[in-house]
């Protein structure tokens, strides 16, 4: 099932936009859902995959080898149910579902049809959370990282944006993580890097910039950003006055940071 992008090989760092994202039917003939997958191992990554998918009304759609990984998953547009082994919900734009391995995710859409962001990433030895959460929303703020200052390379920004964390090892979640930046507006959440991650993230909502190795670059909602390890990378909202509205983000680092989670005062250690 595995799709690509217009563009050319990710490389260690790339932002890929809506616009370039390369959509191709599922393996069944029959059926009208198309995925594309701008990060992958196939395309540069180290250790996650990330699948847009467009599912029709009425259709379903599980991930190649589902319950072999890790999922998270983020409704981006429509609304449909979303089902982690017998346990499903009604979910629409914003709602967030984890799939520890073992249990096969399952996203099946309304009439109107509905788009999907999915995280994916071999659970690799590490050990299962004993009770993970399986539903969520990116509007979480039960656990929040606030006041970040980023990881010294750059200069850090006053006005600080706030990241939600909606799945983490908090919540039981092993490898994979689900976070949710919220910039408003003149906020920044700092550029910073992750020694040991890959970082896969989207703009959800607004417009505004992400930055990427040495500048920043502006994005809206849809366009992803991929950095491997060591590649500095953070978001901000530049935009300010009467007019200006959030710049929402949402991914994390695959496998986690332990260094957010200590940054926030929280441990790391999997529930």
């Amino acid at each position: 099932m595995p799709s690509t992008t217009t563009a050319t090989a990710l490389g260690d760092a790339r932002i890929i936009t809506a616009a370039e994202l390369e959509f191709r039917p599922v393996a069944d003939p029959a059926a009208r859902t198309t995925v594309a997958t701008p990060v992958s191992p196939a395309a540069g990554s180290t250790h996650v995959t990330l699948h847009v998918v467009r599912i029709a009304g009425g259709e379903s759609f599980v991930p190649d080898d589902s319950a072999a990984e890790e999922n998270t998953v983020v409704v981006f547009a429509g609304s449909g149910t979303a089902a982690v082994g017998d346990l499903s919900r009604h979910v629409e734009r914003g709602r967030a579902a984890y799939a520890p391995t073992g249990r096969t995710l399952t996203l099946t859409a309304d009439d109107a049809g509905m788009t999907a962001y999915i995280w994916r990433t071999p659970l690799a030895g590490v050990t299962p959370g004993s009770d993970p959460v399986l539903h969520s929303s990116l509007w979480d703020d039960t656990t929040q990282l606030r006041g970040f200052g980023g990881t010294g390379q750059i200069e850090a920004a006053e006005a600080r944006a706030t990241m939600n964390f909606v799945f983490w090892p908090g919540t039981g979640s092993s490898r994979l993580c689900l976070h949710c930046g919220i910039q408003q507006p003149g906020e920044t959440f700092n550029v910073h890097l992750h020694p040991d991650s890959d970082e896969a993230f989207i703009a959800f909502e607004g417009i505004g910039q992400m930055y990427l190795r040495d500048h920043w670059v502006d994005v809206a909602a849809g366009d992803v950003l991929y950095a491997a390890p060591g590649v500095l990378h953070g978001a901000r909202n530049p935009h300010t006055g009467p007019a200006a509205r959030r710049f929402v983000t949402c991914g994390g680092p695959s496998p986690y940071d332990p260094a957010l989670y200590s940054a926030a005062g929280y441990s790391s250690q999997v529930r």
